[in-house]
């Protein structure tokens, strides 16, 4: 099978899991650059750890369908967004094909993973800025900040925090079991109104803590 067959295919099969999920499909160009994304992962993964998952179902299944939920689940007015501690970029790089007016961020400290997300940026034509650096160096703020498998949770969590604006969002994907620990992380300065599940896992979620209007 050729490299635009299997594009084909997987985009395909990723609106098949979407329907499945009793979500709704992707339109076809976005499907397409899902394609896209999930053989260049595949390419990059035979070479560079990128993902323990290495099916292509299991990553459609286990990682497009939740990022894409995530993408759907952000609340709106989102102008810019970090993905902190981006590994293969996920859910940064769905959330930018997804939802093409947020100005993405990906912070990614591991030289290859940071860039296999360049590669991917310029591959998928997204407007993407890739931090090859531990996200606690940024300087800047974003109106969201979001976090997904990152190591050390909770101390990621706390230092995400500082790096939302007044009023934006700090929104870790967890477990129901960790969100207590997280909400404890990111401190007083934030308000907890929600929480979103995601699917292909049990008690997967998406948190959203809104930031208050005064310093932490």
């Amino acid at each position: 099978m050729s490299d635009i067959s299997y594009v084909e295919s997987y985009a395909y099969r990723v609106n098949e899991l979407l329907i499945g999920a009793n979500m709704a499909p992707l339109d076809a160009e976005i499907a397409a650059r899902f394609g896209t994304y999930l053989s260049l992962i595949l390419r990059w993964n035979a070479k560079t750890n990128l993902t323990s998952v290495r099916d292509p179902e299991n990553i459609m299944a286990r990682h497009f369908l939740e990022c894409i939920a995530c993408a759907r689940a952000l609340p709106a007015g989102i102008e810019s967004l970090l993905d902190f501690g981006s590994g293969a970029g996920f859910p940064g790089i769905p959330i930018a094909i997804c939802e093409p007016d947020i100005a993405v961020t990906l912070a990614e400290s591991q030289g290859k993973k940071a860039a296999f997300l360049q590669e991917a940026a310029r591959v998928l034509g997204l407007e993407i800025k890739v931090h090859t650096g531990r996200a606690e160096e940024l300087t800047s703020q974003f109106d969201c900040v979001i976090l997904r498998a990152v190591d050390r949770m909770p101390d990621a969590v706390h230092a995400a925090g500082r790096l939302v604006g007044r009023l934006g969002w700090l929104a870790p994907m967890t477990t129901n079991a960790e969100l207590n620990s997280l909400k404890a992380a990111a401190g007083p300065g934030f308000s907890w109104s929600r929480t979103i599940p995601l699917p292909g896992a049990v008690e997967r979620i998406l948190a959203i803590g809104t930031k208050l209007n005064s310093p932490i």
